[in-house]
């Protein structure tokens, strides 16, 4: 009899390891497309026979059926280690990449109305002032133009300044965004550190909570460590934003202004200790903070701040050359010593050039002592633009510099989005849900369940048998 009421059990515990596989496989469906869902498994394990002998004086016996361990959730350290790196990498390079496509697509160069061309224009129209001295016309094109000039290169300069402020603002943005995140982990980690010491299954909320991780080292390249209680902790350049349940919040400190970049740098810091930043391996915080850096000798610096640069040098060497020969010339109304460019003692050069002429009487034109139908002063500005020294040619180098340098960032953004690509496709062939074994799994648990029903019905019969219908033979 007791060896009858085992196989019972027996057959009630595949009847409900199949129901929790049938459970499992559903749950693994119905998320099959659900973002950052790691599929799970049932784990199952046979339950051996009992230490004692049962009634029926037998030693030898079955087991005792079977029993569902846990739900396994089937993630790969080292595949989501690898989607975690790549998309940090993949954050920095899609940054920078930005901001240097975003400079160049500002400035716009070659084209007809970039700066290059218009400078061209300005040397032409000096020209024909050579060539029809003391006619009125030429001198009007050539003051339309120097205007023109002077409001590109102040034009460009404001978009440099508004995209760095664009810039710093994503930068304090994605800081906001971190603070959020770190606090989703430590939150995170509470309930699933208390979810696994009751016993229950939290891989959902550690699902969460990967997710979650890998927006942080994206933004971040912060790195992942286990804890012996279930929970994580998250490490930026060796110190721990996220340690358990306690979490660092993090602060944007510098300039706020392209110009003070320089004296004052955008750094990200502990909001406990504003005068330690963290240091950045990674992510796309430390791929802007490399945008918004100043300029420098090398032409290393940020691209905001050395096309700023380069145009303040351009305002800066146009006055001072085309001043230098003009100042020599006389007007048609005999003035001499009269500069052409004016520029402002304060605030950038670019903001500050001006064009002080504002009729053709004020326009040195010819030699003094030369007649009023010399036009050698403006046919020797005219050439400037041809010099090696010209503020052309240095305009020039920077473009070709920028260009190189953001094919240069395009490339990296292009490799690390295809190494992320690869990582993730590796970390889903893993982790993700295959429908088509999801299937097989299912009328499998299916079968089997049918089967443990089959055993239950079985052993029933034979109960009913023996309790109904024992001593009932030869009776009428």
């Amino acid at each position: 009899m007791g060896s009858t009421f085992a196989g019972i059990h027996g057959a009630y515990s595949g009847l409900t390891a199949a129901q929790m596989q049938l459970n499992v496989t559903g749950q693994n469906i119905e998320n099959a497309s659900s973002t950052g869902y790691v599929r799970q498994r049932a784990e199952q394990q046979a339950v051996g026979a009992p230490a004692k002998v049962g009634l029926s004086g037998i030693g030898m016996q079955a087991g005792q059926g079977t029993a569902i361990t846990g739900i396994s959730n089937l993630s790969n350290v080292f595949l989501d280690t690898q989607v975690r790196s790549a998309a940090a990498s993949n954050g920095y390079a899609s940054s920078r990449a930005t901001g240097y496509s975003t400079v160049e697509a500002s400035l716009g160069e070659p084209q007809d109305t970039a700066i290059s061309s218009q400078l061209q224009k300005f040397w032409a129209a000096w020209s024909d002032v050579s060539n029809q001295p003391g006619t009125d016309a030429p001198v009007g094109s050539l003051l339309a133009q120097a205007q023109t000039v002077v409001a590109q290169i102040a034009d460009k300069y404001q978009s440099m300044q508004a995209g760095w402020s664009g810039a710093r603002a994503s930068v304090t943005t994605q800081a906001d965004q971190l603070n959020a995140l770190t606090k989703q982990v430590g939150d995170l980690n509470a309930l699933i550190r208390s979810t696994v010491a009751s016993g229950n299954n939290a891989n959902e909320m550690v699902n969460q909570r990967a997710a979650v991780a890998q927006q942080i080292s994206a933004l971040t390249g912060g790195t992942i460590t286990q804890n012996a209680d279930s929970t994580i902790s998250i490490a930026i350049g060796g110190s721990n934003i996220v340690d358990g349940t306690l979490v660092r919040p993090v602060a944007v400190t510098g300039a706020t202004t392209l110009e003070n970049a320089g004296s004052d740098p955008v750094q990200l810091v502990w909001a406990d200790k504003p005068s330690v930043p963290l240091n950045l391996p990674s992510g796309s915080i430390a791929g802007d903070l490399t945008v918004l850096s100043a300029a420098n000798p090398a032409g290393t610096g940020g691209p905001y701040a050395e096309a700023a640069a380069q145009l303040n040098a351009l305002a800066t060497n146009l006055a001072t050359q085309v001043n230098q020969v003009a100042s020599s010339g006389v007007t048609p109304t005999g003035q001499t010593g009269l500069n052409f460019f004016a520029q402002s003692g304060t605030g950038p050069a670019a903001l500050g050039l001006s064009v002080i002429p504002t009729t053709a009487s004020q326009v040195p034109v010819g030699a003094a002592g030369a007649g009023t139908n010399d036009g050698s002063i403006a046919d020797k500005i005219s050439h400037i633009g041809a010099t090696t020294s010209s503020p052309d040619a240095s305009w020039a180098t920077f473009v070709v510099t920028l260009g190189v340098q953001s094919q240069v960032a395009t490339q990296q953004e292009t490799l690390t989005s295809s190494s992320l690509a690869t990582a993730v496709t590796a970390q889903q062939s893993q982790e993700g849900v295959d429908l088509d074994e999801e299937s097989v799994n299912l009328l499998q648990a299916q079968h089997a369940y049918q089967g443990a029903a089959r055993v239950l019905t079985a052993m029933d019969q034979l109960l009913d048998q023996l309790i109904n219908h024992t001593g009932t033979v030869g009776m009428a």
